[in-house]
């Protein structure tokens, strides 16, 4: 039975993967292809999935007769998931129901797409709460000081990363905060890139540079008791600004806390409703910039397009002859494809379309009606809702 608390209380909320095992056979999952080249990771964030089924949400491909199947199986191409984690998500509705992407849920659905031959990516939010430019408040019954806040966040690290393992899940990659743009672990771990001059904005750094270390440091941890060693990564927001992403990174180093070995990949995102630079060409320009700079592995790990978008509050999207359409989906995302993929020395290496079957938040943070794959089908509500999947299911099935 489909509840209110399930489907209505969180349509609200703004927010801000093809290897796949054959019958009877065991997953395998790899970091080189075939010919010994880096996996391209082609992901989805399936983090709202469970929630959905659990309220009773079912998923139809519509390219086999409509037929009732799991999502990450009418998701063609995918070869890895991406799951956000909340640290004590205690959020309280009207009915009591909770919000909540705590451990016990992300395990659940890490251990079910693992078990299918799925790459993990572990997105730690250090949070109780949505971790993005606008929030990223501390967890509320962590430390209020710097030098303890870290211990409990060192901690907690390897203490989850262990709880993986010990679920027999072996993580691909963790993002050490996400979209940390104006820094993670609130009050005491927020910066601003624009604070003038340069020394002023370098001691702004010095708290985030401290925390972001402790984590690594937690990674290291659970590697030394015998966890797997995933891929480390740091994520920042707008991947088309190339001011920002230099001042950022620029600052962040010149703490003298952290080192460009603290972490192994980059992690960007991208999205066309919030400004009109958001285009291909600015997000080419910053890339190869990173690229050239840094030499460390790219990926494209948050986007999304609209299939409907119209109305006195539809945005200017940043590319706008893409269609708004399945089809325009489809464009997008290859195009974003092909710019990741045509970075030097083969350093881009993913992609991640953030959030595609979550049939009651269709507009994903925008003011778009949709950006999702599937359209849904509220007529049978409140027994169910139904998702119906778009031809833009199969955007990965080729590249």
């Amino acid at each position: 039975m489909l509840s209110k608390s399930s489907f209505g209380i969180v349509s609200f909320l703004f927010a801000l993967a093809a290897s796949r095992a054959l019958p009877g056979s065991s997953p395998i999952k790899r970091d080189v292809d075939d010919y010994g080249e880096p996996n391209f990771y082609k992901g989805f964030d399936l983090s709202s999935l469970k929630i959905q089924e659990d309220g009773g949400a079912i998923y139809k491909d519509t390219m086999r007769g409509n037929a009732t199947r799991p999502v990450e199986d009418i998701l063609e191409g995918m070869n890895t998931v991406r799951l956000r984690l909340w640290v004590n998500p205690e959020i309280p509705y009207d009915d009591g129901y909770y919000l909540s992407y705590d451990l016990k849920y992300v395990l659940a659905l890490a251990k079910r797409f693992n078990d299918k031959g799925h790459h993990i990516y572990l997105d730690y939010h250090f949070s109780d709460y949505w971790a993005d430019p606008q929030h990223n408040y501390a967890p509320v019954a962590w430390p209020k000081e710097v030098a303890p806040l870290a211990k409990r966040l060192r901690k907690y690290v390897f203490h989850t990363m262990q709880a993986f393992s010990d679920a027999g899940i072996d993580l691909s990659m963790v993002s050490l905060g996400n979209e940390i743009r104006h820094g993670m672990l609130w009050p005491l771990g927020q910066v601003d890139v624009d604070v003038e001059p340069r020394g002023a904005r370098i001691a702004n750094f010095s708290n985030l540079a401290t925390i972001y270390s402790a984590a690594r440091k937690g990674v290291d941890d659970a590697v030394a008791a015998g966890v797997h060693k995933p891929q480390v990564m740091i994520h920042i927001d707008n991947g088309w600004n190339i001011t920002l992403q230099e001042r950022w990174f620029n600052s962040f180093l010149a703490t003298g806390k952290v080192k460009t070995s603290d972490w192994d990949i980059f992690g960007f995102s991208m999205y066309p409703f919030y400004g009109t630079a958001a285009t291909f060409s600015n997000l080419r320009t910053t890339l190869n910039f990173i690229a050239n700079k840094y030499n460390k592995p790219i990926h494209l790990v948050e986007t999304d397009w609209p299939n409907k978008c119209s109305g006195p509050d539809a945005p200017e999207l940043s590319e706008p002859s893409i269609p708004v359409s399945a089809q325009g989906q489809i464009e997008w995302v290859h195009c974003i494809i092909k710019i990741v993929k045509g970075l030097p020395r083969g350093l881009g290496q993913g992609i991640n379309y953030w959030e595609p079957a979550w049939l009651n938040n269709t507009g994903l943070g925008g003011t778009c009606q949709s950006a999702i794959l599937f359209r849904a089908d509220w007529s049978e509500y409140p027994e169910r809702v139904t998702g119906y999947s778009l031809p833009s299911v199969d955007m990965f099935k080729d590249v």
